[in-house]
């Protein structure tokens, strides 16, 4: 049940796969959810509790109804940059806090440092939540364990070979639940403004080695094939902008012979270990044989 008291909290990418667990997470500590959506239709899914209201970050002004009494905001920027401004403004003058989905653009490790369109984005957000002296939290997922449903599922659905470029890179992916967790935790209780978390999970793992552990979810082996970068820019051709392709392929390639990246923030704050892959795949291993999802990035 709600606490009558608690201001709600606004969460964009409220149909998200991150969105959708905060909003979970947020209504299981008793915390008012109030979601946007662009369409009303898309939000049909959220428990009934949740208010829902229309709104698009390219439409500044069509938040002011949902930001009335929101006492924090969970952002998710999923827009193009022009209006990021005036969103960031608006939820200042509005909300306590706030808490931003970015990407770990500021880690030292050369899997993130690529040059990378969608970073360089998050760090202009970033930017101007600093510059508003709002409460804010940044949350920085490495790569997600979800993002391997887009990427080899089709291939294993079919029982393929999963073709794919750099298997030896290694890095630790985080389950999307072990985010949504960390999230909503800093939305509704104090002890985390001021936070920078990048979240990873506990192992570093090449990407040959998780398509294995897929394998053994679903009972099976899956064959692993290595693919050429000019390959994989012909089979992303039209599916994803070629910026994204190249940052892709810089990164798996810097990420070769040496462990990912791993941060003990998930354990830190919800005092719990970050879920491993082997354990992701076993709870997804369903959606593997049937069905699509796809992906979003981190």
């Amino acid at each position: 049940m709600n606490r009558t008291d608690t201001p709600p909290v606004l969460v964009t990418g409220a149909t998200g796969r991150i969105g959708r667990i905060v909003i979970d997470r947020l209504l299981d500590a008793g915390v008012p959810v109030r979601a946007l959506a662009r369409r009303a239709e898309a939000a049909a899914t959220l428990p009934s509790e949740v208010e829902v209201f229309a709104g698009d970050l390219t439409a500044p002004e069509s938040l002011d109804p949902a930001l009335q009494g929101v006492g924090a905001a969970f952002l998710v920027w999923t827009a193009p940059p022009q209006t990021a401004a005036a969103v960031v403004e608006r939820l200042a003058a509005k909300v306590r806090r706030v808490v931003f989905l970015s990407s770990p653009h500021r880690t030292p490790h050369p899997f993130f440092q690529q040059s990378n369109p969608v970073a360089a984005l998050h760090a202009d957000v970033e930017r101007l939540i600093a510059t508003t002296g709002v409460e804010s939290t940044i949350i920085r997922p490495g790569m997600l364990a979800s993002n391997s449903l887009a990427w080899w599922a089709p291939a294993i659905r079919a029982d393929r070979v999963v073709r794919w470029p750099y298997g030896a890179a290694e890095t630790a992916p985080v389950d999307d639940r072990d985010v949504a967790a960390v999230a909503a935790r800093t939305l509704h209780r104090d002890g985390y403004v001021g936070g920078d978390f990048v979240l990873t999970g506990p192992e570093s793992l090449t990407q040959a080695a998780q398509v294995g552990v897929i394998g053994e979810a679903l009972g099976r082996r899956i064959a692993f094939e290595e693919m050429t970068p000019d390959e994989f820019r012909s089979l992303s051709e039209g599916t994803a902008p070629g910026s994204v392709v190249d940052m892709l392929l810089a990164a798996w390639n810097a990420a070769v012979g040496r462990p990912a990246y791993v941060t003990s923030a998930v354990a830190d704050i919800l005092g719990t270990e970050p879920r491993t892959f082997r354990q992701w795949a076993a709870d997804h291993a369903v959606a593997f044989t049937r069905g699509s999802e796809g992906s979003e990035g981190a």
